[in-house]
């Protein structure tokens, strides 16, 4: 392993890879890491590899991918999209190997001199490695302990929340404590114009978002709840709500408007869409996903609802919150299908109150 006196200062590498493929929150709690690096470095070039389908955290569609940065690529100035899950699935397919390898040419066509994979898996250790740099960043003990055999540079991991643990390894990279950066967004005209729309076409100017969905059964808070919470919630404040939703959560939405009593609406949307909606809500609901960090990061106030993952490491980062959790949750990343049983604790009268003590902060 290279030593830390050996290798280069940041300031002398010209061109840098950041390595984070996905998921959407783990995509937003890399961002202020990435935006401490672009300010300390404005001239460095920073790419950014990524998975397709969250790429709109990154850039807007209609921007090029690569090249010079703008409002709708405000972060790094090259990104490099890959679909490793396709690719998994299709290994046979010549189709695949055609994309890999011109994945792979591109990255060393960019000629990068250092990579910071802050993923920690074997897919993005390896990829980092394909780049071809001469200097690997990640962290001593990945989540997946095999990537830090791929790298040059192992960083010990220093914070509680993930965004801190990020920042401590961008700023080993730096040679420097680099200060906290909020998270930047594309800026998209047409995501902006469709967010316009909606709430035109549905009258909403105060409105909340509610996100019933999670990335497994565990965090999941029924969605008859979710549906309480918007008709006490119209009941008593006013706000009426956007129920957020994805692929295959059609019934979740459902559920949450039939409990609503009209006070919630169905709204699916794409990624930069739903910046845009985020952007002009009033408050934001949901357990641990993507959409809740998304909120966070953009300054919306959150009522968060916690099972089996670690508010302290994953909760909602700088931007008025109220976390709910049962201290009978276990601290655990098992994908469990069934709901965790201290998470059915929290009941709907428990996250109305949360919302409406959020909402008089934020009218006082």
């Amino acid at each position: 392993m290279a030593s830390e006196e050996a290798s280069p200062r940041a300031a002398q590498i010209k061109r840098l890879l950041v390595v984070r493929l996905s998921a959407m929150g783990d995509v937003i709690h890399t961002l202020p890491a990435v935006a401490a690096l672009r300010k300390a470095f404005p001239e460095t070039t920073i790419g950014w590899v990524i998975e397709e389908r969250w790429a709109e955290l990154l850039s807007s569609t209609t921007a090029p991918r690569c090249g010079e940065r703008s409002s709708q690529k405000p972060l790094v100035d090259n990104v490099h999209v890959v679909n490793t899950k396709a690719w998994r699935r299709t290994l046979l397919s010549d189709r695949t190997w055609a994309e890999v390898l011109a994945s792979i040419r591109e990255l060393r066509t960019a000629r990068y001199d250092a990579a910071i994979d802050f993923q920690g898996a074997i897919r993005s250790a390896v990829i980092a490695r394909l780049a071809k740099p001469r200097l690997i960043y990640g962290f001593s003990r990945p989540r997946e302990r095999a990537a830090s055999l791929f790298y040059t540079q192992r960083k010990e991991a220093r914070g509680t929340h993930i965004i801190e643990q990020n920042l401590a390894l961008a700023s080993a990279f730096a040679r420097q404590d680099l200060p906290l950066s909020p998270a930047e967004f594309p800026a998209d005209k047409i995501a902006d114009q469709h967010a316009r729309i909606t709430l035109a076409h549905r009258r909403l100017a105060d409105f909340a978002i509610l996100n019933p969905g999670a990335g497994w059964g565990a965090k999941q808070w029924p969605a008859e709840r979710y549906g309480q919470v918007a008709r006490h919630l119209y009941e008593r404040a006013g706000i009426q709500s956007l129920i957020n939703y994805g692929p295959g959560e059609e019934q979740l939405a459902w559920k949450v408007e039939r409990n609503s009593g009209g006070a919630a609406h169905p709204v699916t949307c794409t990624l930069s869409e739903l910046i845009a909606l985020t952007q002009r809500a009033s408050l934001f609901i949901g357990g641990d996903t993507g959409p809740l960090h998304l909120a966070a990061a953009l300054g919306v106030p959150v009522v968060a609802i916690f099972g089996p993952t670690a508010p302290a490491r994953n909760g909602p980062f700088n931007t008025r919150s109220i976390v709910l959790r049962n201290p009978t949750s276990p601290t655990t990343h098992a994908r469990q299908r069934r709901p965790d049983v201290g998470m059915l604790q929290i009941t709907a009268d428990d996250v109305v109150s949360a919302a409406l003590n959020v909402l008089k902060e934020i009218r006082a």
